[in-house]
C-alpha cells in the first residue's frame, strides 16, 4: 500500500447545457456535453496510523471539515470498507470556486480514486462512479473525464469521441453566482431556445471543431447575464478577438472562448487580468486523458 499518493483533479466546462425537465424532487433533468480541461488543483494524500480525517487547504475560506467534499469523499469510502487508519490531504486549488467548473466535485472524484488506490479497496472505476454521485451529480463524470454526454441529474453518462483539438480561454469575472438561484430562477417550460447537442455530438464523431461551436449553447445564460452582465461583456470580448464561440460554463460565471491559436488567447487573457474584467484566466487545452 502506498504511504502518498499525489493527483490532479480537472476542472471541466460544458460545450452545451440544456435543462429538459423539473422532476417531482425539485431536481432539473438535463442533457450536457461535458468537457475536461487542463486546469487542476492538485490534491496530496498521505496515510496516517491515527485514525481520523484531517484537511488543509490553500485557500483561507473553504471548510476543512464535513462540510468540504474532499473530507466527506474519503469518509464515505472508509467507513465503507472498515478502514482503521487515518488519512491526512493537502488541496492546492486553481480551478475557480462555485464558479461552474466543477472544481469541488473534480477534488472529490480524485479523492475517492486516491483512497481506493491508497488502501487497496479494489473498486472500479464505474463502482467508484456509481458511490459518486451520493456527493454530487458532477462526481461520477469527474471521475469518468473526457468528452461526454450527461443526462438525468448528470450522472447518466456516455463516452464521447474527444474534442478537436483547440485552445480554451477560461475567465472568472470578480462575482460569486449561487447555483441555487439560476435553476431557481429558470422558467424550464418556457425556454426560446433548445442548444443542438445531437448535432453536437455528430460534430464530435466526425471530429469537425466547426461543427461542435456552432451547436455551443447553455440555457442558464438567461438567467445569469441579466443578474449578472460582466458575462456577458467577457463573451463579448472574446468573440471579438476571434474566438470561434464564447460560452458561460455550468451556471456561471466562467466564461470560456474556443481559440485556433495560441497567441490570441493569451494577449486575451493578459488584458483581462490586467484590467480587473477576471480575477483568474488562464488559456489551456481539452483534457482527454482516461487515467
Amino acid at each position: 500500500m502506498s504511504d502518498q499518493i499525489n493527483l490532479r483533479a480537472y476542472g471541466k466546462i460544458n460545450l452545451g447545457l440544456d435543462v429538459v425537465g423539473k422532476r417531482p424532487d425539485g431536481y432539473h433533468e438535463v442533457k450536457m456535453v461535458m468537457q475536461t480541461v487542463g486546469l487542476y488543483d492538485s490534491l496530496k494524500l498521505e496515510r496516517k496510523k491515527e485514525p481520523g480525517i484531517h484537511v488543509a487547504t490553500n485557500l483561507y475560506f473553504l471548510p476543512t471539515g464535513e462540510d468540504n467534499l474532499v473530507y466527506r469523499a474519503a469518509d464515505m469510502l472508509m467507513k465503507e470498507f472498515g478502514v482503521k487508519e487515518g488519512l491526512s490531504i493537502g488541496l492546492h486549488k486553481r480551478i475557480p470556486v462555485a464558479a461552474g467548473m466543477g472544481g469541488g466535485s473534480s477534488d472529490a472524484a480524485a479523492v475517492l480514486v486516491g483512497v481506493n488506490k491508497m488502501f487497496r479497496l479494489g473498486l472500479s472505476r464505474k463502482a467508484l462512479m456509481e458511490r459518486g454521485v451520493n456527493l454530487g451529480a458532477d462526481v461520477p463524470y469527474c471521475v469518468m473525464r473526457g468528452t461526454a454526454l450527461a443526462e438525468g441529474i448528470g450522472e447518466k453518462l456516455r463516452r464521447l469521441p474527444p474534442m478537436p483539438d483547440c485552445f480554451i480561454l477560461l475567465a472568472k469575472p470578480p462575482v460569486s453566482v449561487s447555483t441555487r438561484f439560476v435553476y431557481g430562477n429558470l422558467k424550464v417550460d418556457s425556454l426560446p431556445f433548445h442548444p443542438d447537442l445531437d448535432g453536437m455530438i455528430k460534430a464530435l464523431e466526425k471530429n469537425n471543431l466547426d461543427g461542435v461551436t456552432a451547436c455551443m449553447g447553455n440555457v442558464l445564460e438567461m438567467v445569469t447575464i441579466p443578474a449578472y452582465p460582466q458575462v456577458q461583456k467577457l463573451k463579448d470580448i472574446m468573440m471579438d478577438a476571434g474566438a470561434r464561440m464564447a460560452l458561460m460554463s455550468g451556471s456561471g460565471p466562467t466564461v470560456f472562448g474556443i481559440f485556433d491559436k495560441k497567441e490570441a488567447a493569451d494577449r486575451i487573457c493578459r488584458m483581462l487580468r490586467r484590467e480587473g474584467l477576471a480575477k483568474q484566466a488562464y488559456t489551456v487545452k481539452p483534457y482527454n486523458s482516461k487515467e
